[in-house]
């Protein structure tokens, strides 16, 4: 690359990060003050693809929500009808990239959920029970959505209305959930079925072969096993 090159795109690169820093939807920030709650340590990342509603939505602290997410509540910007807690996401959840929450009623996050890239949560579709009048133009029914605390969802999930996860699930990375998920468990799929259930003293136990199953195991034996690891590659090397 040229010298000249060189120095243009170290501007260019300077100036993104610097946009980027200073975009950023923060406590304090004018857009910020816009929020029914966006707690402390929480960020919208720059640029942002779309925001409406934004008083009826209730961010926790330390939540951070990556770039190019739409985040809306209501039909619209000036939505008169627009529920006051639309849309509530807890504490310490990440939402990846370009994730699209909608709410009409109520979407209800938890704390500690994190979200994949490419992730969509609504809670009501297009109706189309009148054949002479286009889908685009038929609104359909509320049905809110909650998704329990520690729950995990992959990229680019499909969360449809009516749907209720519940605490510490796992959901497969291009999956399409509708229903009740119970806790503690795996689903994967279009539609989503639960593959793995948690079972206290047993395991992760295969819904399909109950002789397959995963060990319970918590973080801080995990955390053990990793510094005993790290500690004999250590000795090796040494």
């Amino acid at each position: 690359m040229k010298p000249r090159q060189r120095l243009v795109a170290a501007v260019l690169h300077t100036a993104h990060r610097w946009i980027e820093r200073a975009g950023a939807i923060a406590p304090g920030t004018a857009l910020g003050d816009e929020f029914g709650t966006l707690g402390s340590g929480s960020c919208i990342a720059f640029p942002p693809m779309s925001l409406f509603g934004t008083r009826s939505m209730h961010i926790g602290e330390g939540t951070m929500i990556g770039r190019a997410c739409s985040l809306g509540v209501g039909y619209g910007p000036d939505d008169p009808n627009a529920p006051e807690r639309g849309l509530v996401i807890g504490a310490r959840c990440v939402v990846g990239a370009r994730a699209t929450i909608t709410a009409h009623e109520s979407v209800v996050i938890g704390d500690d959920v994190w979200f994949g890239q490419d992730v969509y949560i609504s809670d009501a579709n297009h109706g189309y029970q009148d054949p002479d009048v286009p889908i685009g133009l038929q609104f359909g029914k509320h049905d809110p959505v909650e998704i329990g605390a520690g729950s995990w969802v992959g990229r680019g999930a499909v969360i449809l209305p009516g749907t209720s996860i519940g605490r510490n699930v796992v959901i497969g990375a291009g999956s399409v959930v509708r229903g009740r998920i119970d806790d503690h468990c795996v689903a994967v799929g279009s539609p989503a079925k639960v593959v793995r259930r948690l079972e206290r003293g047993v395991g992760w136990v295969s819904v399909a072969r109950p002789e397959d199953v995963l060990p319970e195991v918590s973080t801080d034996e995990v955390a053990a096993a990793l510094g005993l690891f790290l500690h004999a590659e250590e000795a090796a090397v040494g």
